[in-house]
């Protein structure tokens, strides 16, 4: 009896070992959980109940159980390196098959799709419109196509005219000749396709009190008459009403030869005054740009992703999604740092980062190994003592029995 006894502590210890070894092996893994070895006593039950003078038969291990506290987050030069700050698990497709990790070491692949080293593809809530469909999942691709322009059709300006200066002397206007205005300003606005024009302003005091006309030329050519802005004896503009003015169509008649749409203009000029005696711009925003390349990939603690373009340009990809389970020790291990779910683990619960008992996502940060060596080297002292205690009781019991043997 005590040989079997001893050897079940044996094999527990081995078995010990074996986790202890796998830890450590694994202390520099990405997203790895270290486990732990869960015993249990053998104990026999005679037909007749319990007995005073009964005895155990030995342990075994009831369960190698896996440790899913947070592991040190730790800062890389990679936004696509993705570390979760809590509870939660980021959601694979391998063909289809899903599958849960914590280590969120990702890359694109040459289709544009955001993979690991496994090129199993990160799992994403579509892009809606302003929100995110979150009743489906799909696998997250960076855009490898430009940003679409947009035409200027709105130019919103804030200037002071001086007030005190006189009129032009000569007339009639011409931008041409610098004497036949007294300001001018220009911005750049795009059409339909993206191409850059040269918007101009040119300011000419009229002989009438705080009365200007304005002009506008596009590439050289005016579009529409000039425009008379009329101010108050204290600055503010009156005329015309609530700021706005609207010129006609700038089109292929014109000179816009690029193949776009005519470009439609209105000036909001709400903000502008007369008083002083300078000339002073302090606001120029027209709401066209031109088509853009993709130059980046923001992701936020929610885990939405955005491209960035070279025009200044954003556009929302998609939402990391997250899963959590009601008993993660019961996830099964498939390597790779990966698990899938079975029933003792139960269904995943899928949800947002920072919503629902889940963790946040930290972009440009991976996850490091929640293994902690030195608990790992005591473990193995004491799991290797353990054995050699073992192996001493089958010395022993064998010593004994030889005794016996001898006896005549």
């Amino acid at each position: 009896m005590s040989f079997g006894i001893a050897l079940s502590g044996i094999n527990a210890a081995q078995t010990d070992l074996n986790v202890t070894a796998n830890n450590i092996a694994n202390s520099a893994t990405n997203g790895f959980k270290q486990s732990r070895s869960e015993f249990a006593e053998l104990f026999a039950v005679s037909p007749q109940g319990v007995s005073s003078n009964q005895f155990g038969n030995g342990t075994k291990v009831a369960a190698v159980a896996q440790q899913f506290t947070q592991g040190t987050i730790n800062n890389t030069a990679n936004n696509l390196d993705l570390a979760i700050s809590g509870q939660g698990f980021f959601v694979l497709s391998d063909g289809g098959a899903r599958a849960y990790t914590r280590a969120g070491a990702f890359q694109v692949d040459n289709a544009g799709y955001v993979v690991n080293s496994q090129n199993q593809r990160l799992q994403v809530y579509p892009a809606g419109t302003g929100n995110f469909n979150t009743s489906t999942l799909s696998d997250l691709r960076l855009v490898t196509s430009e940003s679409s322009p947009q035409a200027t059709s709105k130019i919103e300006t804030v200037f002071n005219l001086p007030a005190n200066v006189a009129a032009p002397t000569t007339t009639p206007f011409d931008p041409a000749t610098a004497t036949s205005y007294n300001e001018a300003r220009s911005t750049t606005i795009y059409d339909s396709l993206g191409a850059a024009h040269t918007a101009s302003m040119y300011f000419v005091k009229t002989a009438n009190p705080n009365e200007w006309s304005m002009h506008v030329y596009v590439d050289g050519n005016a579009v529409g008459g000039a425009q008379t802005l009329t101010y108050s004896s204290t600055g503010e503009l009156t005329a015309p009403a609530n700021g706005q003015v609207a010129l006609p169509a700038y089109g292929p008649a014109d000179g816009l030869a690029t193949g776009a749409a005519p470009i439609t203009l209105s000036f909001d000029l709400a903000g502008t005054t007369q008083y002083g005696d300078k000339f002073s711009m302090t606001s120029n925003y027209q709401d066209g740009y031109t088509t853009g390349r993709l130059i980046g990939i923001d992701i936020d603690s929610t885990g939405a992703v955005q491209a960035r373009f070279t025009n200044g340009r954003s556009t929302l990809l998609g939402q990391v999604a997250m899963a959590s389970f009601s008993n993660p020790q019961g996830l099964q291990q498939l390597g790779n740092t990966n698990w899938s779910e079975t029933n003792a683990s139960g269904q995943p619960l899928f949800g947002q980062a920072g919503g629902s008992g889940l963790g946040l996502v930290q972009s440009g940060a991976l996850e490091a190994s929640n293994v902690d060596i030195t608990a790992q080297l005591v473990n193995m002292i004491t799991a290797q003592r353990n054995f050699q205690a073992n192996a001493q009781m089958i010395q022993t019991a064998d010593q004994v029995t030889q005794t016996i043997i001898n006896i005549r």
